[in-house]
């Protein structure tokens, strides 16, 4: 193996890289949505074949950076001048959460499921359902949430009172699912489960789409559609 050719190529490619992600604008990074993500593989694919293909030179590589760059940013303004291909080619963000209520059709659109749900809102500090009042998916896949205004941050030393303790919500049903495990480690039963059910006029579990449970506050339910 030619060792000056290989450094020479790998400078190249890696210059023509820096060069390009400057260029196309620091959204790549921040805000980098799923077609973003796949054009940054595919551009890395294309120079790590080029340098160590030895039918490949420099002009190779360049030309396949500078083409790939040139379809990525036709890509971006095209976006930019034309509102209506912006929902065909980023995507567009998606109502999952409105006026308290899980909008179930568009977990499904967008393969989420409750639990995937639950972890996305944990990252934004949210334990429970309850808080939220709107929940919007957004095209990079992170979630936006406006909490309910019991929920909203105005903390208890504001209005100098005295702390109390935090509970974790637990989740009981899941997509019509009793997960017993969760139910046992609440310190519930199944007979504590189906009277709840019962109150809320729900005969069997697969009617339920979540069902959480926090000590403080009780039960959080919400039927499938």
């Amino acid at each position: 193996m030619n060792i000056g050719s290989i450094t020479m190529e790998l400078l190249v490619g890696f210059l023509a890289l820096l060069i390009l992600t400057k260029a196309l604008g620091k959204t790549q990074i921040t805000q980098i949505t799923p077609f973003d993500f796949i054009s940054s593989l595919v551009l890395g694919e294309l120079v790590g074949n080029a340098i160590y293909d030895k039918h490949v030179n420099i002009y190779s590589i360049l030309y396949a950076v500078f083409l790939w760059g040139v379809l990525i940013y036709f890509v971006e303004w095209l976006t930019q001048k034309f509102r209506g291909t912006r929902s065909i080619l980023e995507g567009s963000p998606s109502i999952i959460i409105h006026d308290g209520k899980i909008i179930r059709e568009q977990l499904k659109k967008n393969k989420l499921d409750i639990n995937q749900l639950q972890n996305l809102l944990r990252q934004k500090d949210v334990f429970s359902m309850r808080e939220v009042e709107f929940a919007i998916l957004e095209t990079n896949g992170s979630i936006s949430i406006l909490k309910k205004s019991d929920y909203q941050e105005a903390t208890k030393q504001d209005f100098n009172l005295k702390a109390t303790r935090g509970y974790l919500s637990v989740s009981i049903i899941s997509d019509g699912k009793v997960d017993y495990g969760n139910l046992k480690e609440a310190g519930l039963n199944e007979a504590w489960l189906y009277k709840t059910l019962k109150e809320h006029h729900i005969d069997h579990p697969e009617e339920v789409l979540l069902l959480e449970w926090k000590q403080d506050e009780g039960v959080y339910i919400q039927k499938l559609d």
